[in-house]
């Protein structure tokens, strides 16, 4: 594991690993102890009271159940979605539904003591399983940040704060590794995200995708005015603003590669200077719009499209 560079580029991360390490010290001073839980507050805002370390829990979103698994939590995750495809260990757990469809009686029927719900089911899912005593943890992190901080958490109430201190560790090294190249640069790419191409969506500020980008060193063409979150667009806006780089989604439907296809053959973006340049490109759904530690996969892999004279190119 690389040294804890004190030096970084993003001050509230640099504050929040500073806290952290202190934390880690103290409890390290007595390992076999499990670290003492009580109420920690969700990303909901809500207190969630949790008496004993969990040993049966039960992710209902693909992030969520990275993250257990990056923690070293596999023997103690009963159920998953039928969407957890990643790690290929998370295949063979048993499934409770789909992300936004769980089956709520065979949640129940696996006697969880912990359940890792996300931002789509505060609405009906996770008050149909408090009605039935069930305690239930939801993470909806908005940014890099808020994805350190929901590992830490998790890694504290699951006696894992060790694993997770070293996985922080190591994801803020690799951020800090691209924003120390990228914070600086006058000159920024113009940068088109497609996440879906009928009808055409985008991603405007206030997504982990604008946030990619702007870290990559690029610059997102739908970041101005109002647009907020993934939108429709105009292909005439598209051409208005020339992007240099195109990034397109691929994952979503039954077509994996239909966004970068049509990108590649739409006419309208004929006269872009990314198609000129050749300069379109692909990336995983999974990895990009999955809010565990895989986000800075995507974090390399669009520093790489959007500079690759400074990080290479992607293979």
């Amino acid at each position: 594991m690389k040294k804890f560079c004190k030096q970084t580029s993003i001050p509230s991360i640099s504050w929040f690993l500073a806290l952290l390490s202190i934390a880690f010290i103290l409890t390290a001073c007595n390992p076999n102890n499990p670290t003492p839980t009580g109420g920690v507050v969700d990303d909901l805002g809500r207190v969630v009271n949790i008496k004993e370390t969990p040993q049966r829990i039960i992710s209902l979103s693909p992030s969520n159940t990275e993250i257990l698994f990056a923690l070293g939590l596999r023997e103690k995750v009963v159920g998953v979605t039928e969407y957890c495809n990643y790690p290929p260990e998370a295949l063979d757990k048993e499934k409770v539904g789909g992300y936004s469809t769980p089956d709520i009686e065979k949640i129940i029927a696996l006697q969880p003591d912990l359940i890792l719900a996300d931002d789509i089911h505060k609405e009906e899912t996770i008050p149909a399983l408090e009605e039935k005593g069930l305690t239930v943890l939801a993470l909806m992190p908005r940014n890099l940040d808020g994805v350190l901080a929901d590992i830490q958490m998790i890694g504290k109430i699951t006696g894992k704060e060790k694993e997770a201190f070293e996985l922080i560790t190591q994801m803020q090294s690799r951020i800090e590794a691209i924003t120390g190249k990228t914070e600086n640069l006058q000159e920024r790419p113009r940068v088109f995200y497609i996440t879906w191409h009928d009808p055409l969506m985008s991603t405007g500020s206030g997504t982990f995708i604008h946030e990619l980008i702007e870290k990559a060193g690029g610059a997102n063409i739908f970041s101005q005015g109002d647009f907020v979150g993934h939108k429709t667009v105009d292909i005439e806006l598209v051409i208005a603003r020339n992007p240099e780089v195109i990034i397109a989604c691929s994952g979503h439907g039954e077509a994996e590669d239909e966004p970068f296809g049509w990108a590649k053959s739409e006419p309208s973006l004929q006269t872009t200077e990314a198609r000129m340049n050749n300069r379109i490109h692909q990336i995983d759904a999974d990895i990009v719009s999955r809010t565990g530690p895989r986000i800075v996969e995507a974090l390399e892999e669009c520093s790489r499209f959007i500079h690759p004279e400074i990080f290479g190119t992607s293979s």
